[in-house]
């Protein structure tokens, strides 16, 4: 049985470990500081729920923020998925549903109509993870970046 709820302080090292394996190219310490960002009231997520199994262990965390725009939306502001972590060893048990139903429920709550999330071109299995859950594959970019000097 997997219960998913808002995060909370005492969940900050967990929280932040599992944003350290969903991000392993960011500096884990910068990572866990947007964790106490959160807490301070001064990050940019609005939310975040996080999961955990039988034993209590944190075994996933979703993230979600809202944007004043996200490529399909007709509304404003959206609420867009920011992180989405499920462990390894969870995986493929409800795990990555369980949050993502809590994610609908906040914003449904909030009186919004739709959300919005992206992956990488590359990452197929959340792509898939997506699609089972609903969503609607809206539009694929390639982004570029020129160093100036």
């Amino acid at each position: 049985m997997i219960a998913v709820r808002p995060v909370e302080q005492g969940d900050i090292d967990a929280w932040a470990a599992m944003r350290a394996a969903l991000w392993p190219e960011e500096h884990a310490g910068d990572l866990r500081e947007e964790c106490d960002a959160y807490f301070d009231g001064v990050g940019w997520n609005d939310s975040v729920f996080i999961a955990l199994d039988d034993a209590g262990a944190a075994v996933g965390m979703i993230e979600l923020s809202l944007r004043d725009y996200a490529e399909g939306c007709t509304t404003s502001p959206v609420p867009f998925v920011e992180g989405w972590f499920v462990a390894p060893e969870a995986r493929r048990r409800g795990v990555g549903a369980a949050l993502m139903a809590a994610v609908e429920a906040w914003a449904r709550a909030a009186g919004h109509a739709e959300i919005a999330s992206d992956t990488q071109l590359w990452n197929e299995a959340s792509q898939l993870a997506h699609g089972r859950l609903g969503f609607e594959e809206v539009e694929r970019i390639v982004c570029f970046r020129k160093a100036l000097g």
